[in-house]
């Protein structure tokens, strides 16, 4: 038995977060929940391709050298309304490459009072006519302790700049493309307002165990996407996301060389 949970949480009108939670729960006769069967999911209308394919262009210009990612248009309104279009992707945002970085290190030496042994003088100071030596666990000693090792763990954690956060952002929205866990919505219309429509539609669709469903966006994160299996985008947060981090390529660049930072922001 599949008991859907619903989250959903509006910050103003101008973006909608909504999560949706799949967990399998053990069969007990006291249990009731919504199932759906497959024979009322497909009571709707079959997938129909538009004359023009294309619905959405990319409205930003594409080096010569690249070509638009494209990605199916899906929509909401029924289940089975899976492909009603194309949408032209720009490559800088859904299509560049990751960069690796180790953020921390694990090594470690242990120190002269960190080795085990060498609690006692090794000899007498004097008389001996031997080298003076205080412990047999010193740096210069064979089996002694290490000095100026490392310490670990280390953390190497800093501030990103800007442009190394935006290329997060791009490099997550390109590995959930890649793994066909992005997908691009006409719009946010659905025939109910019923949240289980919503549950059934996930379910369906495979989305998985969590969805993230994104309006024009104020706050989106690397974080968020990669916490939440399937990622559905509108048309207009796609376009919203290009026109804001294509911005950022260019705002180091001396083509405003007089004005503030942000100055220039779209």
């Amino acid at each position: 038995m599949i008991r859907p949970g619903v989250s959903l949480l509006r910050q103003g009108a101008s973006w909608r977060l909504f999560s949706t939670t799949l967990s399998k729960q053990a069969d007990t006769p006291g249990n009731t929940a919504v199932s759906v069967s497959a024979v009322s999911l497909r009571e709707t209308q079959p997938d129909v391709v538009s004359s023009n394919p294309i619905l959405r262009k990319c409205s930003i210009a594409i080096p010569k050298h690249l070509t638009p990612v494209q990605a199916w248009v899906e929509s909401l309104k029924h289940y089975d309304a899976r492909h009603v279009g194309l949408a032209d992707l720009h490559p800088d945002v859904f299509a560049v490459m990751p960069r690796s970085l180790t953020n921390t290190s694990y090594a470690k030496t242990k120190t002269r009072a960190e080795v085990r042994g060498g609690g006692r003088k090794p000899w007498a100071q004097k008389g001996s006519g031997r080298a003076r030596h205080g412990s047999i666990r010193s740096p210069i000693w064979r089996g002694g302790g290490v000095s100026h090792g490392p310490r670990g763990p280390t953390s190497y954690y800093y501030m990103l700049p800007m442009k190394v956060r935006v290329q997060g952002l791009k490099v997550a929205l390109t590995t959930k493309l890649a793994q066909d866990s992005l997908h691009v919505v006409d719009s946010l219309e659905i025939p109910t307002s019923d949240p289980q429509y919503l549950m059934d539609l996930a379910r369906y669709r495979h989305w998985g165990a969590s969805v993230l469903i994104v309006d024009v966006l104020m706050s989106l994160n690397v974080y968020s996407m990669l916490k939440y299996e399937t990622l559905v985008l509108t048309l207009d947060t796609v376009a919203f996301l290009e026109e804001k981090l294509l911005w950022h390529d260019a705002r180091y660049k001396p083509l405003y060389p007089f004005r503030l930072p942000y100055s220039d922001f779209p």
